[in-house]
């Protein structure tokens, strides 16, 4: 029974890049708003972009023009594809409906890992 499942995490040195996926169950993601969350070492979670179900996105500021977060309505997928990656994008990213809800239990999220 699928919820919300993450994949697509790797270590990647500095300046790569990496595409992050994510499949929800119907119930979650039909006419909602998704995002892409991220919880680095000794930190708490912050979201890092989303997309409403007409399509329109922001991303944190932090993100600076390189992340590019679309969906596939036809999959109930969320997509992250992160360019010029950064040591401190380093952190477990995770996908929810945005703003998140206690009423939809987090995934085990995807490791991403930058070296410098």
């Amino acid at each position: 029974q699928v919820q919300l499942v993450e994949s697509g995490g790797d270590s990647v040195q500095a300046g790569g890049s990496l595409r992050l996926s994510c499949l929800a169950s119907d119930d979650i993601y039909r006419d909602k708003s998704m995002a892409w969350y991220r919880t680095a070492p000794g930190k708490k979670r912050e979201w890092v972009a989303f997309m409403t179900a007409a399509g329109t996105a922001d991303y944190n500021t932090f993100v600076e023009g390189r992340f590019t977060i679309t969906r596939d309505n036809t999959k109930a997928a969320v997509y992250l594809q992160m360019t010029m990656l950064k040591p401190e994008d380093t952190a477990v990213y995770f996908c929810n409906r945005f703003p998140s809800s206690d009423a939809v239990s987090w995934g085990q999220g995807t490791r991403v890992t930058v070296g410098s």
